[in-house]
């Protein structure tokens, strides 16, 4: 018998062992040219650990092995308690050891404190996207907590501060580290907050800081095992927002009972969850009436989070297709020797190159929010990245898919859980609609908005005829904006302000390359070979 027909040979071996910072050279130059490439060496070594073969296993285990709903004991006492896989546990130390969920926060924080832990936050969603949840909502959270954390709970800030990942069940004034989820949505009202039926009373006084009872429910209530959660609900006043402790000050569990887990599509190691309140305890932040102004606060980190965890898996995506391509062979050549398989990945390459840029050049407007010009940029163009990014995202990752052919499409490839993961952001944290309705307001209501697209555009005004055509366009749409143009009007206004980003950091091929590509109405263009060559050398970690 000819056993040669059976050894195995032309297939590809995974992408494992990798480091996800040093490989990715868009990213080592945009931690730099935004402020901080003092973390350079840690991220090097994050970059390193969180791209071995068992980080990656992690992430597959806590995936294959979903959360489980604890609602009683053996004695029929409730427990409402979720239970993880190890692997969760582990990716959860490794969130909070590198302060991804509070790194900004700190009372000494570094230089483009921002920018590091954007870095960082791209570098852990490469590995395991259910894991950031509750890390971002905590880090939404903080800054408001800071300020109107009720007195009773003073003592959680330092824990709140912490690098300790600690899971167990007590109050937080006992843990060593702590969590905060989030729950807005209800039955009725999706987006519509304002139709929460979810009631409020006052123990004793109003006013902020103030003890309530909650008595309703949430449709969707994020991360049910975190130690408080940050919740809307009616009070006299109207729409306002509670911080409600998993445990009380006396040490007795709040009266929140978990009705089920949801059944996801993806995100599947992430508990979410279905929860009724019964005259609940929650402590009152701000005043009432301010709860909706008060989550928005926390909302736009969470949405700036979104558009980072989908490029991150872009990027992940990304790298699986290339080093298979690297590998595998057709026809006696490689498949990124092919000259249309070369045209797609280096595609992709280009649209990562864009989209790193633009996202860097954010999170460095984040880290001066504190200036009228930080604010706006931040203001216009989080939602306006989070729906540009989490668009793109589903569609790029089935672009890998098929590079790999059939065995990415097969659940031993890390491609269908990217693609299963793709659509929760765009849908959490406000869809796609709300996004632009929001990139809307904030260009016709906010004072400045428009003097600030001028001065960051004119930057770079004569050096290309498809931008300088692009932006007269978005101008004239400006003077009168109409809410059924606001998906063009969003996707375009971050393309362009992208392609300020490409053609002042990048070189002129790719810019140049960059603009025909995204900008030109007349479609996409062929690359040239030059292009092409460094796009790839640049995505696999060469200059």
């Amino acid at each position: 018998m000819d056993w040669k027909t059976h050894s195995v040979f032309n297939q590809p071996r995974p992408l494992a062992n990798s480091n996800l910072f040093l490989s990715d050279t868009p990213l080592r130059e945009a931690v730099q040219r935004q402020g901080a490439g003092w973390d350079s060496d840690l991220l090097a070594s994050v970059g390193q650990q969180l791209g071995s073969a068992e980080s990656l296993e992690l992430g597959r285990l806590a995936n294959s092995n979903p959360p489980e709903l604890l609602r009683f004991d053996p004695c029929g006492e409730r427990l409402d308690d979720v239970r993880f896989h190890p692997a969760w546990h582990l990716l959860m130390q490794g969130l909070c050891a590198n302060r991804v969920h509070n790194l900004p926060w700190q009372e000494q924080p570094p230089p483009a404190a921002f920018v590091a832990r954007t870095a960082r936050f791209i570098l852990h969603a490469q590995v395991e996207a259910g894991t950031l949840c509750p890390v971002t909502m905590t880090f939404g959270a903080i800054p408001l907590l800071q300020k109107y954390l009720p007195a009773e709970f003073r003592d959680w800030l330092q824990p709140l501060l912490s690098d300790r990942y600690d899971p167990h069940l007590q109050s937080g004034s006992l843990k060593r580290g702590l969590l905060i989820g989030m729950g807005m949505t209800e039955k009725q009202g999706g987006t519509d907050v304002l139709s929460n039926t979810t009631r409020a009373e006052p123990v004793a006084g109003r006013g902020s800081g103030a003890a309530y009872r909650l008595t309703g429910h949430k449709w969707f209530f994020s991360v049910p095992q975190s130690d408080a959660h940050l919740v809307l609900a009616q009070a006299q006043g109207g729409i306002s927002c509670f911080f409600l402790p998993r445990i009380l000050p006396d040490g007795e569990r709040n009266a929140v009972h978990i009705e089920r887990l949801k059944d996801k599509l993806g995100n599947r190691s992430n508990a979410s969850s279905e929860v009724e309140f019964f005259a609940a305890t929650g402590w009152l932040i701000g005043e009432e009436g301010e709860g909706v102004r008060q989550i928005l606060k926390m909302g736009g980190y969470t949405r700036f989070d979104c558009a980072l965890g989908s490029h991150a898996m872009m990027r992940r995506a990304f790298s699986v297709a290339l080093y298979h391509a690297h590998q595998r062979q057709v026809l006696g050549k490689n498949l990124v020797d092919q000259p249309l398989m070369r045209q797609v990945l280096s595609s992709q390459a280009l649209l990562l190159e864009g989209q790193t840029a633009m996202l860097f050049r954010l999170a460095r407007a984040w880290s001066s929010v504190s200036e009228e010009e930080g604010k706006i940029f931040s203001r216009l163009f989080t939602p306006a990245a989070k729906f540009a990014v989490c668009r793109r995202g589903m569609g790029f990752v089935a672009e890998s898919m098929e590079v790999l052919g059939g065995i990415g499409y097969c659940e031993e490839s890390e491609l269908p859980r990217l693609y299963r993961e793709m659509p929760v952001n765009s849908i959490w944290e406000g869809s796609g609609n709300v996004m632009c309705l929001d990139v809307l307001r904030v260009l016709t209501r906010q004072p400045g908005t428009l003097e600030l697209l001028t001065r960051e555009f004119d930057v770079v005004k004569g050096q290309n005829r498809h931008f300088d055509s692009r932006w007269r366009q978005l101008k004239l749409m400006l003077r009168k904006p109409q809410e059924g143009q606001a998906r063009h009007l969003c996707e375009t206004l971050f393309t362009l302000a992208s392609s300020v980003e490409v053609m002042t950091s990048l070189e002129p091929g790719i810019a140049d390359a960059w603009c025909r590509q995204m900008l030109d109405p007349r479609g996409a263009s062929t690359l040239t070979e030059k292009v092409c060559e460094r796009l790839l050398l640049r995505a696999g970690g060469g200059n």
